[in-house]
């Protein structure tokens, strides 16, 4: 610590796994750049797998009003958007690199997949990501 007594220690290394904050970016559509992020606080990495995550975001984005023009998009596909403190995609919706940062099983928790405190998330629609991922044009700036 430094005289000030503020730790040096960076946040997503200070807060234990069991008790992270995440961000899940909900992407509604890659063309209009159409996003809007859930902030989920107390999340044990260690024990909540991708499956519980998944089914945490549907049920905020089915109970929560804000969320309504979010309710009738199939979302199916976490991907890693960015770690606290790491670079991030020059891509506004989504990093088009990286795949095999896809979260494809279901069953791993968060933790093995390397996620910290402060991790952001993309939360989408597969089938909608491979067509853009072959012509990532966006319509909002025409």
């Amino acid at each position: 610590m430094s005289s000030d007594d503020i730790s040096d220690v960076p946040v997503n290394l200070a807060v234990p796994k069991t008790d992270a904050t995440l961000t899940v970016r909900v992407i509604k559509s890659f063309e209009y750049r159409t996003e809007k992020s859930l902030v989920l606080h107390h999340v044990n990495l260690e024990t909540t797998t991708v499956g519980q995550l998944k089914d945490t975001v549907r049920q905020a984005i089915q109970t929560q009003p804000a969320w309504k023009p979010y309710r009738s998009t199939v979302l199916d596909t976490i991907k890693l958007y960015t770690k606290a403190h790491g670079a991030k995609t020059t891509n506004l919706i989504i990093n088009l690199d990286h795949d095999d940062w896809i979260f494809d099983d279901d069953s791993k928790t968060l933790a093995e997949l390397g996620l910290e405190n402060e991790s952001e998330v993309s939360f989408f629609n597969r089938q909608a990501y491979e067509e853009f991922k072959k012509h990532p044009d966006t319509k909002w700036e025409s």
